[in-house]
């Protein structure tokens, strides 16, 4: 069921076992990802839990030749949907993780991100501590919190693209020739029009993503907000400005190519200049599983070297 959006701080509960577990990955998954992923099996099946794994996944882990015919009797696959689990494993890194939201939709199975790659946020475990992790998810002690999404609308024009985004909506000059100018009204009044490369819309979650590259600041995920930041402004005077995720906005944008790009999570496609677009908090939240004791800010500390003497 949707959850139905509100003012206050999305709250963390905590949860029982799950009696199965689906695994998503990237179908280009990586060397380091099938030993994990057969780590990760292991596991869960050794503390009681089933797997069931995502076709495309599977077929990419049988041609890297790591299931044992064993392993291969003992899991399931599915290929649209899960069709048993309470729970939901994306194993990569966090762009796997913003296709796994994706590919959910607005299923409530809460999601856990094991990190195989580099820097990951949302994929915050890393694959040294997935027997710990695993060990935590059997005896049930997680917890489950709720991140907002931004729906995206662009009145009259029909768009292929998963109207929502766990990270941002960016909007981007078409090409590396002209800036753009993009007009921002919040709840109908003019904030200001922004000229620039282009101008990204950030939800907490994705404060540590492009925003944060773009010179914005970083919001703690359970924070009720949204975050414009201009990316490379002609102006120095633009600043990121941090607004209530209640507002509206709508963006209308203006090029001398006649066209701009609109980017949901890194998915892109190609509008004409003068069309405007809504943004808001959407209607759903996505249930992310954090393991207890883990702190966003330790994160930081650990994943950004904050504090870190480099001359040690």
């Amino acid at each position: 069921m949707p959850i139905s959006p509100d003012k206050t701080s999305p709250v963390s509960v905590s949860s029982s076992a799950p009696s199965c577990v689906a695994v998503y990955g990237h179908n280009k998954c990586s060397s380091s990802t099938a030993p994990c992923a057969v780590r990760l099996v292991r596991e869960l099946l050794s503390g009681g839990i089933d797997v069931e794994f995502e076709e495309e996944l599977y077929h990419r882990l049988l041609s890297d030749a790591v299931f044992t015919a064993e392993l291969q009797q003992q899991v399931s696959v599915f290929s649209q949907f899960p069709q048993r689990s309470t729970m939901v494993i994306s194993l990569g890194g966090d762009g796997t993780f913003l296709r796994t939201v994706e590919k959910l939709g607005r299923s409530p199975l809460p999601i856990l991100g094991i990190n195989t790659g580099r820097l990951g946020f949302l994929a915050d475990v890393s694959a040294d501590d997935i027997e710990t992790a695993v060990s935590q998810i059997v005896s049930g002690n997680y917890e489950v919190g709720q991140r907002s999404l931004i729906a995206f609308q662009a009145p009259g024009k029909s768009s292929r693209l998963y109207p929502y985004a766990l990270n941002e909506v960016a909007v981007l000059k078409h090409d590396n020739s002209s800036l753009i100018e993009v007009e921002t009204r919040v709840d109908g009044r003019l904030l200001t029009t922004y000229v620039a490369d282009g101008l990204v819309v950030s939800t907490p979650t994705g404060s540590t993503g492009y925003a944060l590259s773009a010179g914005g600041p970083i919001l703690s995920p359970d924070s009720s907000t949204l975050c414009l930041v201009p990316v490379a402004p002609h102006s120095l005077t633009m600043r990121p400005v941090v607004l209530s995720d209640d507002v509206v906005l709508r963006l209308r944008v203006k090029s001398r190519t006649g066209h701009f790009l609109v980017a949901l999570d890194g998915r892109s496609c190609s509008m004409e200049a003068g069309q405007e677009i809504e943004l808001r908090k959407a209607d759903y939240s996505v249930p992310v599983v954090r393991m207890r004791g883990s702190d966003f800010f330790h994160t930081l500390q650990c994943k950004m070297m904050w504090g870190l003497d480099q001359r040690n």
